[in-house]
């Protein structure tokens, strides 16, 4: 894919930083296998809404491991505090189709302590892997 054709381009707002960076990959086969042997984790690790495709189906186990991935990459790139919540750190859809974040509770405390203020996403899933990187900017 050719840079002028890539629809997103991230960047650093002038003045700002980049504070921290995190990434992770997730094994898909092992983590479908992991939400049916506990029935529960799936509603501890996501919010009802990151369950559902914009569409309202129910989330494929890849997709659901690039969330996974995406919440823990997030949890890197604050450099693992402890106390964080899972809900309080939900992957979304924006309008275009792009994953967003959305943070709440511990995770925007230990955002603001630290000055972030921005956030850039990308997952990804294929050939059994699904991975997130996440920029943490303030």
């Amino acid at each position: 894919m050719t840079r002028a054709s890539y629809p997103f381009q991230p960047s650093v707002p002038d003045g700002r930083q980049v504070l921290g960076v995190g990434i992770d990959v997730v094994a898909v086969q092992r983590f479908s296998i992991a939400l049916q042997r506990t029935p529960h984790l799936l509603s501890r690790l996501f919010a009802p809404a990151e369950r559902l495709t914009p569409a309202g189906r129910p989330r494929s186990a890849a997709s659901l491991a690039a969330r996974f991935a995406a919440k823990e990459s997030v949890a890197k790139a604050l450099g693992v505090p402890s106390g964080l919540e899972w809900h309080d750190c939900a992957v979304q859809s924006a309008a275009d189709g792009r994953p967003e974040l959305q943070i709440a509770g511990t995770v925007a405390e230990a955002a603001a302590a630290q000055g972030i203020s921005t956030w850039r996403l990308s997952l990804s899933h294929d050939a059994g892997l699904a991975a997130a990187v996440v920029v943490a900017i303030g």
